[in-house]
């Protein structure tokens, strides 16, 4: 009798831990891109580089804008702020279940406002376009211009599988599959975040190139279409993507929500809300990098009265605490703004 019950206990609690385990492994994709956004604000948190005080782009930043160039502008700041509202708004529910789902969109809309907090950064340098790849090379170059404090001023360069990171000395190490607790955790998970995806960026850039007859690469010795790729070829495409950058990571967001990958994170059993907390925070930290450009580009007392005749939506919001607690602050102690109430 008791073989019995032994042989239907055991075949039962086997597979349990099957399905446990089936579970978690359908969870690591969705697990490893959290470990990556909660990196990324591990490190801007405990970096001792965040501010633009310090920076002499940031100093020397100047412009000349006429009026229609303030309207874009203003423009652009709206449409950033109005997105980053939306993202708050969904955050702030803070229903598990609900965030799972939210994620449609809330990717999408991490990557849009800083997107646009970005184009009207570049406005300011003349730099007009909403071309995504175009940007992609700017925002790249100013990073290596030392453009961004240290806490967000890394990037990755070389070939494929001859990647080199810069400004992140603890990249080398290798990750693991928990959330980072120190800085060589996070600055791993970076690391490892920049390698995939700009390993990702060179095989679509291949894909590219050998997809077209005229720019294919060819055998020397048979004229036809090489299937494989060595070093040199590898090599060869290398100008074309420019620097990884944070910029590109975040871009992932935007790419997942786009297709089925999505459904890999909606259905993972991991922390939603720590994920959307992650998101916020970057979002936030970016965005007023940005809006200090914009006030340093058009002078404090404009920026001022561009915030002040903001949607009704955006009174009294994180907007106005940016511009008190950030971005103010940028111009000496002497420069205030008052808020009517806290945010």
């Amino acid at each position: 009798m008791k073989k019995v019950v032994d042989e239907t206990v055991i075949p039962f609690l086997t597979e349990e831990i099957t399905k446990q385990d089936e579970v978690w492994r359908k969870s690591i994709p969705a697990q490893v891109f959290l470990n990556y956004f909660f990196a990324i604000n591990y490190h801007i948190q405990h970096s001792n580089d965040i501010s633009l005080h310090n920076l002499t782009f940031f100093r020397e930043h100047q412009a000349e804008l006429n009026t229609k160039d303030l309207e874009a502008v203003g423009k652009l700041l709206v449409t950033s702020w109005s997105t980053e509202y939306a993202l708050r708004a969904t955050a702030e529910l803070g229903n598990e279940d609900y965030l799972r789902h939210a994620l449609h969109w809330t990717f999408p809309q991490a990557y849009y406002t800083i997107f646009a907090g970005l184009q009207a950064f570049l406005y300011t340098l003349n730099i007009k376009t909403s071309h995504a790849e175009l940007i992609r090379r700017e925002v790249g170059r100013l990073v290596v211009r030392n453009a961004y404090p240290r806490a967000v001023g890394y990037y990755a360069a070389g070939s494929y599988n001859d990647f080199s990171m810069h400004r992140l000395p603890l990249a080398g190490h290798k990750p693991s599959l928990h959330i980072p607790e120190k800085e060589i955790d996070a600055q791993a998970q970076i690391g490892q975040f920049l390698r995939t995806t700009r390993k990702l960026q060179a095989q679509t850039i291949r894909n590219q190139v050998q997809n077209n007859s005229q720019s294919a690469l060819r055998s020397p010795k048979t004229g036809k279409i090489l299937d494989k790729w060595n070093k040199t070829h590898w090599q060869q495409i290398t100008w074309r993507m420019g620097y990884t950058t944070l910029f590109d990571l975040l871009s992932r967001l935007r790419i997942s929500a786009s297709n089925k990958e999505i459904d890999r994170f909606v259905e993972a059993d991991i922390d939603f809300k720590l994920f959307h907390e992650s998101l916020l925070e970057i979002v936030s930290y970016l965005n007023g990098l940005h809006e200090g450009y914009v006030a340093k580009a058009i002078g404090l007392e404009k920026y001022q009265e561009l915030v002040a005749g903001l949607p009704a939506h955006l009174q009294n919001s994180f907007v106005q605490y940016r511009l008190s607690e950030k971005v103010a602050p940028l111009f000496g102690s002497s420069h205030t703004y008052q808020l009517s109430k806290a945010a």
